[in-house]
């Protein structure tokens, strides 16, 4: 591993810590492929109801939000490793009360939502700080990329391995196996959390000078648009797609082979990308992404086989390292760029969490309230198509972005 990150760095400026991170991004992908790519499925066995899902989406989407924000406040008093063990600890308490209740789950959709939010919320908040404070502008790409491939081999190898489980054992034993597992990989997560150096914040929380200097700054009010239109798309992107690839095959296994495909293609060019693209190719690749991204959805809307998710999967899988490596560069540059940033990363960070998830739980109600109105599954290929397309907005507003290494 070692010499294939100095392969793509090139440089002499790996740290441990940074490797470390790596690590525990690694583990927290493969645990939460395995698992929590069929829980929407496993809710879906029990209701055959879209707006359960939903629900339990929108649930996530609100509660991790609140939780970032608390999160934040916490990291600013005590060590921010400490919140990255705190969200690994709820996952895991996510998945055995899934285990527990079983066939009773989808009663309480929204409530397994509100945890998995919880649990997401601590996770994330401490992570981003970490990758925003161990890498520098100049190994940024490098650690968003290979993690980005990091992420696509969790992808290839959990989705599969739980499919094939799931079909090959009693489905409860299935589930009960991959959570099992995935309970495994978190607490190797927490344990490398241990070698990573404290990090302690001071200060106040100012959650609220970070959200007014979107007035002022025209680079940080243009990252944060484009990451409510970012939200859009997974909101619903995140459940539906799944459930079609269900419906349409009736198998977890097919459902992995998805993963797989869309995986693959990730894990490649998201190494492709990482040696690639140079901060002043940023804008460009942020083009050619989200063209992608917005118009793939078109191969599966008129003509819903398994063959066309499949090649949808290998576009997408494509598309996200195209955008998502330099996207997220940016706006780490952008907030290491603006006002009080050292005293404010953290702060920065919540932010953007926030106006993610305000355009998540936009478009689910937007579903949820569609569905309930028209009692159509036939709206739902319409609502793809609108929302997809929302991707274009993260060009046109990164592209409104200057940084001083621009040209």
């Amino acid at each position: 591993m070692w010499k294939l990150t100095t392969y793509f760095l090139e440089k002499d400026e790996m740290n441990r810590d940074l490797i470390l991170l790596l690590v525990i991004g690694g583990l927290y992908s493969l645990g939460i492929f395995l698992s929590n790519t069929f829980v929407n499925v496993f809710l879906w066995r029990q209701t055959n109801d879209f707006l359960t899902i939903a629900n339990y989406n929108l649930a996530i989407f609100i509660f991790q939000p609140i939780t970032f924000i608390i999160a934040g406040k916490l990291a600013k008093k005590i060590d921010r490793i400490i919140v990255l063990r705190l969200g690994v600890t709820f996952l895991s308490i996510f998945f055995l009360t899934v285990l527990i209740i079983g066939d009773h789950a989808s009663t309480y959709n929204f409530l397994l939502g509100c945890l998995l939010g919880v649990g997401y919320g601590f996770y994330w908040l401490a992570f981003n700080v970490l990758t925003f404070e161990i890498t520098e502008p100049e190994t940024r790409d490098f650690f968003n990329g290979f993690m980005g491939g990091l992420e696509s081999l969790g992808g290839m190898i959990g989705p599969v391995l739980a499919g094939a489980i799931i079909s090959k054992l009693k489905t409860n034993i299935g589930y009960m196996t991959i959570f099992s597992i995935s309970f495994g990989l978190f607490i190797l997560a927490v344990i490398c959390s241990f070698f990573i150096k404290r990090r302690n914040a001071e200060g106040k929380y100012g959650l609220l000078t970070v959200i007014r200097e979107m007035r002022e700054n025209k680079n940080w009010n243009n990252v944060i648009k484009s990451n409510i239109f970012q939200g859009m798309r997974e909101g619903l992107f995140v459940f539906i797609v799944t459930i079609w690839i269900f419906l349409v095959t009736k198998s977890e296994f097919a459902i992995g082979m998805f993963n797989l495909c869309l995986s693959a293609f990730s894990f490649i060019f998201y190494l492709l990308v990482t040696k690639i693209i140079n901060p002043n190719m940023r804008k460009k690749a942020i083009f050619i992404g989200s063209l992608i991204i917005s118009f793939s959805v078109y191969i599966i809307l008129f003509d819903l086989t398994y063959v066309h998710l499949i090649i949808y999967a290998i576009i997408i899988g494509i598309g996200y390292p195209i955008i998502n490596v330099p996207f997220n560069s940016m706006a780490y540059d952008v907030i290491g760029t603006s006002k009080y940033a050292k005293e404010l990363r953290i702060e920065y960070v919540v932010a953007l969490e926030i106006f993610v998830n305000i355009g998540r739980v936009f478009s689910i109600l937007i579903f949820i309230i569609s569905m309930s109105i028209y009692k159509n599954p036939n709206i739902i290929p319409i609502l793809l198509g609108i929302f997809s397309n929302t991707y274009l907005f993260i060009f046109i507003f990164m592209n409104k972005v200057r940084l001083t290494y621009q040209k």
